[in-house]
């Protein structure tokens, strides 16, 4: 009998990094943080790191994530793009 095919070719549970593009704000990574402990829990010290574009007009937070399930990252990821500040996850 065939093997159905998977919804996703990631195996869980895996590092996963999660970037997150906004207008730039001093709060905007704590925003994100707030929002991604939501969903993963406390994180660990150096996962998350941000980046301003070089006009300061925008930054982007990369999170790296241990992610234990594809509903864990599309609940994330809804909540993410969901909110306001938020312009792009990838």
């Amino acid at each position: 009998m065939p093997k159905e095919p998977a919804d996703t070719l990631l195996e869980f549970p895996c590092d996963f990094p999660v970037k997150v593009m906004g207008k730039f704000s001093d709060d905007f990574e704590a925003l994100v943080r707030e929002i991604t402990e939501r969903h993963v829990g406390a994180l660990p010290e150096g996962a998350v790191s941000s980046r301003p574009s070089s006009n300061q007009r925008f930054v982007a937070v990369t999170i790296v994530i241990k992610a234990e399930s594809k509903q864990q990252l599309d609940a994330l990821y809804l909540e993410l793009t969901s909110t306001e500040q938020v312009l792009m996850v990838l």
